[in-house]
């Protein structure tokens, strides 16, 4: 006898098993690992110096002929030209690494985030930072002279240091040190450790440029300090390098008036 015959059964119905939807993990951050970091600081740190070989043999072909290649180093017009074309390819490769093997915008994946309310503010910080590092420049021991004031000698050197460091030197710097190197460290480290390495690193990139002289670095490093709590503490890479433009722009004025180059742009432009 069926159930519908039997009033004492109740029909059975069907049920399927529940299929929970899947979790979908967020987005880690930072996406890229620490070998991604390597690369591109192989990459950053090595190219400048085969780029200036390449450049150097075309400025010696047309332009500077029988100088030697100890004579070409001294050059700032080819070590700034091999330097920004290899920012360039670098910064191509740091787009294709995040767009192309992440697929995330690069601007999200890095947290530019442009400080719209607070312009001025990171403008301001980096002025002060620069005056406030003067002031303890004055105990330690600065040399006269450094590497870096040979780019201040004649006026085009002046002018296009001047331009580079207010673009695309603080730029890659700040993608590089802030937008890549930090996080990872942060990321396996914790956020005190990472600054402080993140800043040393940072001076010691500087150190050939100040000649080696502790002083000077001592002083890129308490800056990139600054600049390390600027993007921890904002999430935004544009931060720091709205504070990082406005130091070396203001250190660039005042090394301009300190050296022939301002007296040199002076008479051009009279």
């Amino acid at each position: 006898m069926s159930s519908s015959q039997n009033p004492w059964l109740e029909p059975v119905e069907p049920t399927l098993p529940e299929i929970s939807a899947p979790e979908i993990a967020a987005p880690k951050f930072p996406l890229w690992s620490g070998w991604d970091v390597v690369h591109i600081a192989l990459l950053m740190f090595l190219s400048p110096f085969l780029l200036f070989f390449i450049v150097g043999a075309v400025a010696r072909r047309f332009f500077y002929h029988g100088v030697g290649w100890a004579q070409l180093a001294q050059e700032p017009v080819i070590a700034l030209l091999a330097e920004l074309l290899a920012y360039l390819v670098v910064l191509a490769l740091m787009v294709m690494l995040i767009e192309g093997k992440y697929h995330v915008q690069f601007g999200d994946a890095i947290q530019w985030r442009w400080p719209a309310h607070r312009t001025f503010a990171m403008v301001g910080l980096g002025v002060a930072l620069l005056f406030g590092l003067q002031g303890i420049a004055h105990f330690l021991p600065i040399p006269k002279d450094v590497p870096f004031d040979q780019f201040f000698k004649r006026p085009l050197d002046a002018y296009l240091t001047s331009i580079f460091a207010v673009s695309l030197g603080p730029l890659m710097e700040e993608l590089f040190f802030r937008g890549f190197l930090y996080p990872v460290l942060a990321r396996r480290m914790g956020i005190p450790i990472s600054i402080l390495l993140t800043s040393l690193l940072f001076g010691l990139l500087h150190a050939m440029q100040l000649g080696f002289a502790w002083g000077p670095i001592l002083i890129i490093f308490l800056v990139g300090v600054v600049l390390t709590i600027v993007r921890a503490v904002s999430n935004s890479v544009a931060s720091s390098f709205l504070v990082h433009v406005a130091y070396n722009g203001t250190l660039t004025v005042l090394t301009l008036v300190a050296t022939s180059g301002f007296r040199h742009m002076e008479r051009l432009n009279q």
